[in-house]
């Protein structure tokens, strides 16, 4: 049985907190790896995609072994003591690389709860409602589209979140997850996300939006009383 290649460095490989680290910074992982290697990121987002790095390797070589072994266990190979032997280090191997994406993983997450605080921190503040009790213009086209129907989908593969409504608009996941956080919208987890889950608006999220979008109510003050007009006061008798 002739010994398996090391693993190629292919694309990068995506994992599961990609979705994540593209919410929390309004970028995907692909753009954030080639600010990096242009030096425009700031410490906290270049530390951030340093350990992401580190936990794509990892991932791989999870990937790697796991297809390995696949290999061996689909009947290609005759099962003697040499397959025995190459199945038990293969199983060893995707332990060990299983527990280093693990640990990669976990630094990710040291690196970008920071972030996710620092993004979370001015709506929790603010809100996504102003002090007048009004919306943005992205939350209003948020609704608007949400009003009409809209799912929330997970890729299969990749794992990344992407919502779209039934009139085709994409809405950022950021968006949505800033306007679920306000009570704005929920979604409807008894739905798989590879599935779709409906996204709709709470009856907040539907007060919000009438009033962003009902006229403002002005005074008009009343221009002053013509002298002896009706009904101006009687003159006084000397």
């Amino acid at each position: 049985m002739t010994p398996e290649p090391a693993p190629a460095a292919a694309r990068r490989a995506d994992c599961p907190l990609d979705h994540r680290i593209e919410a929390a910074t309004g970028h995907d992982v692909d753009t954030l790896w080639a600010y990096r290697d242009r030096g425009v990121l700031g410490p906290p987002h270049a530390r951030l995609v340093d350990e992401h790095r580190e936990l794509a390797k990892a991932q791989t070589s999870v990937t790697f072994h796991l297809k390995l072994l696949n290999r061996l266990t689909s009947g290609e190979f005759p099962v003697d003591a040499a397959w025995f032997e190459r199945v038990d280090r293969t199983v060893d191997q995707l332990e060990e690389a299983a527990d280093a994406r693990d640990a990669a993983a976990r630094k990710v997450l040291a690196a970008l709860e920071p972030i996710e605080a620092t993004t979370a921190a001015p709506l929790q503040s603010e809100g996504t409602l102003t002090t007048e009790g009004t919306l943005t213009t992205e939350d209003q086209a948020a609704l608007l589209a949400i009003a009409g129907g809209a799912k929330l989908y997970e890729h299969l593969l990749t794992g990344r979140l992407s919502v779209t409504a039934a009139s085709g608009t994409r809405i950022p996941y950021a968006e949505v997850r800033k306007l679920e956080d306000a009570g704005l919208v929920v979604r409807d987890t008894g739905h798989p996300l590879h599935a779709g889950q409906p996204v709709a608006l709470t009856d907040a999220g539907r007060a919000a939006l009438l009033a962003a979008r009902r006229p403002p109510t002005t005074q008009v003050p009343k221009p002053p009383a013509l002298p002896g007009a009706w009904p101006s006061a009687p003159p006084q008798r000397r």
